[in-house]
């Protein structure tokens, strides 16, 4: 099956996938297989039929879209774990299986079993199938209007579009760390970019908010990333990337005063050491044993953009095994209810803490944040709101790597 998919995948456009998994995967007594996709909000969970410029076509009403938030499929994407489908007489009709790309969260499989063995034999061909299919979606998706089209509920604005083409997943693990992100409003986003990268033993972090909410914020924010990538990539340190990244907005951007506030860091997953600067922007939080937090103090400099000369600090803290970083903007903070009350700094944090007592995958964590940030603004938010979470695991998690069990590390 495994080998078979493989093989005739490589010249496989994103509709002609459903079919040759299908196809393969009887080879390995497994039949029905439907492919699910999330949508850009991880509000509801999409069928991929390959028919249609959607590549979702065709499918009667009932499955073709599932919602999150109310179905067993969805329940397995929230948990990242297997679950099955059984009759009234309690034997299983078939399984809804996690569709990962590392550990980003891409849909789900229904899988109906039709071959003969013992129960862990099956679902272990069902993991691998997912596995093939996730790696296949991923190499087919950055030149597929299908799968764009598909995972998307409404149009998307010219700034957002150019925002979720260039930055990292949502999720990112490994024995040692963990990194989610979250970003609304998904379809309408200004300024707002958020960026992590592994080099060695050394995560980078940052996140930049540029004043405004048009396509020129866009425009700002992007460049802000993109300098701060290629700066980075050449081995300059914190605070010389954002005096860079400010001397590129002065030369592009002039007098126009486009101005970018920043937090850009640095995590040592060997010592748990992370060095950040903070360039006008709400400093950091940690969260520590679960349920003790705190900002992170370090003298600002002015927002980049701005050239007010300001002195760049370059700040440390040591973190504790468990310790949860999160990084965000106003938006996530200074949403308003109709009675016109922030969303607020202690509820942010309340909100993280009371679900990670809850066991929820950090992913999982955030995707409830960002729907709990939009109830509250009555779903329509006047900010652009991100957060980007690391939680630091400490220096024995890097001896999991060899440990089947590390596969549970992002859940």
């Amino acid at each position: 099956m495994l080998t078979g998919l493989l093989e005739a995948s490589h010249l496989a456009s994103i509709e002609q996938v459903p079919g040759l998994v299908t196809r393969y995967a009887r080879q390995a007594g497994l039949d029905e297989v439907l492919i699910y996709l999330t949508d850009v909000q991880q509000t509801v969970l999409r069928l991929l039929t390959g028919r249609g410029g959607s590549g979702g076509e065709g499918a009667d009403s009932e499955i073709a879209e599932l919602k999150i938030d109310a179905t067993l499929a969805g329940r397995a994407f929230q948990d990242v774990r297997m679950l099955s489908k059984n009759d009234p007489d309690g034997r299983v009709e078939y399984w809804w299986v996690p569709l990962l790309d590392g550990t980003e969260r891409l849909g789900v499989l229904r899988v109906r079993a039709i071959g003969t063995g013992a129960e862990d034999e099956i679902t272990g061909r069902m993991r691998h199938l997912a596995s093939l299919v996730a790696l296949i979606l991923v190499s087919c998706r950055p030149y597929s209007d299908s799968y764009a089209r598909l995972v998307r509920t409404r149009p998307m604005n010219v700034a957002a579009e150019t925002q979720w083409n260039l930055m990292p997943p949502l999720t990112f693990a490994s024995p040692s760390v963990v990194i989610g992100a979250a970003l609304e409003p998904a379809y309408e986003v200004g300024g707002d970019v958020f960026d992590y990268a592994i080099a060695g033993d050394t995560v980078h972090l940052a996140i930049f908010d540029a004043m405004g909410h048009d396509v020129a914020a866009g425009l700002a924010g992007n460049l802000a990333m993109s300098a701060c990538r290629n700066q980075r990539r050449q081995g300059m340190g914190l605070a010389d990337n954002s005096e860079g990244i400010e001397r590129l907005l002065l030369r592009e951007f002039g007098e126009d005063t486009r101005f970018v506030t920043a937090v850009m860091a640095d995590l040592d997953t060997t010592t748990g050491l992370l060095t950040w600067i903070n360039r006008g922007h709400h400093p950091p939080v940690v969260i520590r044993g679960g349920r003790w937090s705190t900002k992170l103090p370090c003298p600002p400099a002015h927002p980049m953009g701005l050239d007010l000369g300001r002195p760049v600090t370059v700040c440390t803290e040591q973190l504790e095994p468990g310790d949860r970083v999160l990084l965000y903007t106003d938006g996530i903070t200074e949403a308003r209810n109709r009675q016109g009350q922030e969303f607020g700094l202690q509820r942010f944090i309340d909100f993280v803490i009371r679900h990670n007592a809850a066991g929820l995958p950090v992913p999982e964590t955030l995707r409830r944040l960002i729907r709990a940030v939009l109830a509250y603004h009555d779903d329509k938010l006047q900010d652009d709101a991100t957060v980007l979470l690391v939680e630091w695991h400490g220096p024995a998690a890097e001896g999991l790597a060899d440990d089947p069990a590390a596969s549970r590390i992002p859940g």
